[in-house]
């Protein structure tokens, strides 16, 4: 008896996704719940799983688009599964090579007359070959009468293509996830006003923290205690000051969302994917460094669901771990804003009439500006700034 195994539905926008890879060969002992491939949409790769035991037989190949509901596999079971598996049985005697066919001799042909065989030898009259032209870059050779039919500028453009083609090259399909994170970026870049404004934070008192209460933060919440759940809270901080940085348009209106949903930028070999912290507000520190941990470590095992990647008021995005000193970071529509983190770099900064060595991170912030004037995100950035220079006086509710 064979079970079919199909492409999962995953969410009423996804119809269809790329098939990544088999995680088991053909012939392989399955059980329930084995992870069998992966599927790679525009949105979330995701894993299809075996619902009986039996041995696996792959139907399609990798990299094949597969929609939803089409029987991609099958898992055989009993005794039918290693007769589907097995290779054919080996000839019981070596067949024998076929007999060589017999050489023909082709009848001896009559001598032609010597005037006939002078000609034949002389072969044609060569005509006057074309004078070689090279094109002024060098590269591609043209005869004279191909390079006057093409003209000069479609001459050197002929060059070029051949000399281009002449050199080595990898080509890859992009991914359904790869192709819908381009679609989104141009569509953003295209259909929003967006500008960049940026400011700098002294993020000493934070280090202080960190360094001051580090290790007891770790021993009692497992898990350490990094710089994001600052920023997230600083955020938060100046959404509440700034409610207009939170709005999103829909039609002619403006949708001020009263939940604190914040977009979380996670790298992985796929692409970035943003998957949302739900009511961060409510969220002390160690639920949002142990929430940001979880969405880090399933985002580059394909474990995220559809669910965990919708919605959200606001995204921050650290570029900063990768070295980035400024950037200006692109939206995530339908959000108005976004928050751009960068490497802390120690600068000389001036302090009470003297100069200082201060860790330094520039903060920028891209906004629509349809949605959000330029003094609402020069004032946000300055309540991001406030907090993380002064997180005590939040903390404190002072």
């Amino acid at each position: 008896m064979a079970i079919e195994v199909k492409m999962p539905f995953l969410g009423e926008s996804i119809q269809s996704g790329i098939l990544g890879k088999w995680l088991k060969a053909k012939g392989d002992p399955v059980e329930p719940g084995d992870a069998l491939g992966e599927i790679e949409t525009e949105k979330i790769t995701s894993e299809i799983y075996a619902e009986a035991p039996g041995s696996f037989i792959p139907l399609v190949e990798p990299g094949t688009q597969v929609e939803v509901g089409q029987v991609v596999a099958r898992i055989e079971e009993g005794p039918e599964a290693a007769r589907a598996v097995s290779p054919p049985a080996a000839p019981s005697h070596p067949a024998q090579p076929p007999a060589a066919a017999p050489r023909l001799v082709p009848a001896e042909a009559p001598v032609p007359p010597k005037a006939a065989r002078e000609e034949e030898e002389a072969g044609p009259i060569p005509s006057e070959p074309s004078r070689p032209i090279r094109s002024p870059n060098g590269g591609r050779v043209l005869r004279e009468e191909e390079w006057e039919r093409l003209g000069p500028a479609e001459g050197e453009a002929a060059v070029r293509q051949e000399a281009a083609a002449a050199r080595p090259t990898r080509r890859k399909p992009m991914s359904p996830m790869r192709l819908k994170i381009a679609e989104r970026l141009l569509s953003a870049h295209q259909n929003t006003a967006h500008l960049t404004t940026f400011n700098e934070a002294d993020l000493a008192a934070v280090k202080e923290l960190r360094e001051r209460y580090g290790e007891r933060f770790e021993k009692r919440h497992g898990v350490r205690l990094g710089f994001m759940a600052f920023f997230v809270r600083a955020v938060i901080e100046a959404l509440r000051q700034v409610p207009q940085v939170g709005a999103q348009i829909d039609g002619s209106d403006l949708v001020y969302p009263d939940r604190y949903d914040i977009g979380i930028a996670v790298s992985t070999d796929r692409g970035l994917i943003v998957p949302v912290l739900r009511d961060a507000e409510k969220k002390g520190f160690a639920e949002v460094e142990r929430a940001i941990r979880d969405f880090a470590e399933r985002a580059r095992s394909g474990k995220l669901t559809l669910p965990e990647l919708e919605g959200g008021l606001f995204t921050i995005t650290n570029g900063g771990v990768f070295g980035s000193l400024l950037s200006t970071p692109i939206l995530n529509p339908p959000q108005s804003a976004i928050l751009g983190m960068h490497a802390i770099q120690d600068r000389p900064v001036a302090m009470r009439d003297r100069v200082e060595i201060r860790p330094m991170m520039y903060l920028a912030l891209t906004y629509d500006h349809r949605v959000i004037d330029g003094r609402e995100a020069v004032n946000f950035l300055a309540q991001v700034k406030a907090f993380l220079e002064n997180p005590g006086i939040v903390l404190l509710d002072l």
